[in-house]
């Protein structure tokens, strides 16, 4: 009888079969078969079938098109055939009281004392498999593990840039003090350094055991394809058990996988120049995990879960606060600007007012510069104050020849609104460009954000119900208008790139495509509590949304 000859290509989980032409084969040729003969038991390339079908007038051979008349490739056959720990052995009998399948030498250890204990060939007699179904389960399994793992490889990305964005925070600490630092500094990015190593194992432990069991999973779905039409019994039956197994493995692996946002975070230690000599580093190293929003794709909807309502009034406040901007610190702490009463507030992680600094005009709109340093703009100005533990305190400002309304910081350029047009300068106050002009209504440019990459600006139009898209030289890419949103103010991007904007007549917010071009989702409306919404701000750290309101409070939604 003719052998089978098969060669086979692995990569990674793929099993690439490729049959040999026996007669070619016999002058150590390896040729691509691509007929078969089930009276001659063997495999024929294009040239030398012509000569068997000369000799053989009879036969009929099958071709790529029938090959679920070829036979069962080895290659399947072998791995689906040897025992998982005794790789020389044949499977041979199941174990219904364990539910395994067993070689010789498996029953004699680990089933001498089993009651029910029978042969293969006996089982597939009285028992159905559904090769099929298992096909559809396993590319399901395959699918969620991808997800998985792109996700777990998304967050070890997050790590390493939270990583490259608190060395910023760690050298902003070390200007501020002398060179006697150099040695616990060095400590100090150790121990962070360290915890990102620690981390990123984890994360690729996860990473790893994904890549396993889709390359198992893999395995058994091509082995299943392969001899889903063949008639092989015993074949299915074992198919149909590793199926199983493996399956049952790999959701019990998805269940317990947390896909987590992993960071690292520094936090500066505010009395060291003090007690330098008593300290072993520039502050502490920590981290933290957050459910992942999208990261890699701005155009992920968010979902809100659950709202709470923070009351943000204090003592001494004449009016109902009117809440038209806000930021969320690196330190967890959240700043807002109360238009009505002309304060920035310093709010604690739990949104309560610890601190403020009362304003000589109408503050409108804040962004951060550095971890510690904020821009608010005031009436033609822009105002820089720093956060140094609980207190506001005031430092340089830029006094402007037009209105302030909205302001926008990205790599050394601000950009700022001036109800009809939007200007860039840079932090030292040099005007490099008027951008972008709209002299059609008399609020035609209220506020503004940017892009995560810097290449668009997304600008409000609360006259005219717009929301613009600008490239980078200021040139409009779309214009976006929907009923939902009436009277846009506040605009703002998250860490994951996604576009929010508030309507404040609407009283909505809404989440807009990176492109600018269409609405994603209604996030929340007046019936969720949003009453004239002035500004929005997503928290990562909490993975939150944050509402500013006219009502002297602020709404913070749970999201993910």
């Amino acid at each position: 009888m003719a052998t089978f000859s098969q060669s086979t290509i692995d990569k990674g989980s793929d099993m690439v079969q490729n049959f040999l032409c026996s007669t070619c084969e016999d002058k150590k040729l390896d040729n691509t078969a691509d007929f078969y003969c089930e009276s001659c038991v063997a495999f024929y390339c294009r040239n030398c079938i012509g000569m068997h079908n000369q000799l053989f007038t009879k036969h009929a051979p099958f071709g790529r098109g029938d090959m679920k008349k070829w036979p069962v490739a080895k290659k399947v056959e072998d791995f689906l055939l040897k025992c998982d720990v005794h790789k020389e052995e044949n499977l041979k009998l199941f174990c219904d009281n364990h539910s395994e399948l067993c070689c010789t030498n498996c029953a004699f250890l680990n089933h001498r004392q089993c009651q029910k204990v029978t042969l293969i060939s006996e089982k597939v007699k009285s028992q159905s498999t559904d090769l099929q179904q298992l096909s559809v389960s396993i590319q399901s399994i395959l699918e969620q593990m991808k997800k998985l793992q792109d996700k777990q490889k998304a967050s070890m990305r997050s790590l390493q840039s939270s990583f490259d964005e608190q060395l910023h925070t760690i050298q902003e600490t070390r200007r501020q003090i002398n060179a006697a630092l150099d040695t616990i500094e060095q400590k100090t990015l150790t121990e962070m350094k360290d915890t990102l190593t620690k981390l990123q194992v984890s994360a690729k432990i996860d990473v790893d055991k994904c890549i396993r069991l889709r390359d198992e999973l893999n395995q058994l779905h091509d082995a299943i394809q392969d001899i889903s039409d063949k008639s092989k019994l015993e074949l299915s039956f074992i198919a149909t058990i590793k199926c199983k197994d493996k399956i049952e493995q790999s959701k019990t692996f998805l269940k317990n996988s947390f896909q987590v946002e992993i960071s690292i975070k520094f936090q500066p230690n505010s009395d060291i120049v003090q007690y330098l000599s008593k300290l072993s580093g520039v502050g502490s190293i920590e981290h933290s995990a957050h459910t992942l929003m999208g990261r890699d794709n701005p155009n992920n909807e968010i979902t809100v879960q659950g709202k709470f309502v923070q009351n943000v009034k204090i003592s001494g406040d004449s009016k109902e606060c009117c809440i038209t901007a806000i930021i969320v610190l690196p330190d967890r702490r959240v700043l807002v600007s109360d238009n009505n009463n002309k304060k920035i507030k310093l709010l604690d992680q739990e949104y309560q007012v610890v601190s403020h600094w009362n304003v000589k005009a109408y503050p409108i709109d804040l962004c951060q510069i550095t971890p510690s340093e904020v821009a608010v703009t005031l009436k033609c100005e822009v105002q820089f104050i720093t956060v140094n533990n609980m207190q506001l305190v005031t430092g340089r400002n830029l006094q402007l020849q037009h209105r302030c309304t909205g302001i926008a910081f990205h790599q050394d350029d601000l950009y700022i609104t001036a109800d009809t047009a939007l200007y860039k300068y840079t932090l030292s106050g040099k005007l490099l460009s008027k951008m972008y002009e709209d002299k059609s209504a008399r609020c035609t440019v209220y506020r503004c954000a940017v892009s995560i990459k810097g290449d668009k600006l997304y600008i409000t139009n609360s006259s005219q119900d717009k929301l613009l898209t600008l490239a980078r030289d200021g040139s409009v890419l779309a214009t976006f208008t929907d009923h939902a949103l009436q009277d846009p103010g506040g605009v703002h991007v998250t860490p994951a790139g996604q576009v929010l904007v508030c309507g404040y007549k609407s009283n909505t917010i809404l989440q807009v495509d990176s492109q600018g071009n269409r609405k994603l989702s209604t996030l929340v409306t007046g019936e969720d509590g949003v009453v004239n919404p002035y500004s929005v701000f997503y928290n990562r750290h909490t993975a939150s949304i944050i509402v500013g309101l006219l009502n002297s409070s602020i709404l913070v939604f749970n999201v993910q």
